[in-house]
């Protein structure tokens, strides 16, 4: 399974940015899609996740309200779409591809990753 993300820019506190994860190869159907952030100095935190069969979706605390995942099941692409954006929300964000959808993920659950797109959020 390969993955591309793309969509991260720079946006002021508030704005929105919309992210997209195209998925290729030998895609799943029974996976699960998921985003996870990683800002300068920390661990990388799970953001968000979507069950590719039934759309089931999970959310960290910190991003619910603000943040919507959906997926195009015919283009195999997983759209986030961040809302109310703040500073905190400064990260580069991965897409990765797992195999279960629990409350929280962590990146051992996760079998593929793509390559990290920047998003920062100025005050």
């Amino acid at each position: 399974v390969q993955l591309q993300a793309s969509g991260g820019g720079s946006v002021q506190a508030g704005g929105s940015l919309r992210l997209s994860c195209a998925a290729s190869g030998r895609t799943l159907r029974s996976s699960v899609m998921g985003w996870f952030r990683q800002a300068p100095g920390k661990e990388r935190e799970f953001v968000t996740a979507i069950n590719w069969s039934d759309g089931t979706t999970t959310y960290t605390d910190s991003v619910k309200g603000r943040f919507t995942i959906s997926r195009d099941n015919a283009k195999n692409t997983v759209t986030l779409q961040m809302n109310s954006l703040k500073p905190e929300d400064t990260a580069v964000y991965y897409c990765a591809s797992g195999g279960r959808l629990a409350k929280t993920l962590y990146e051992y659950d996760m079998n593929y990753w793509g390559k990290g797109t920047q998003v920062t959020v100025s005050s």
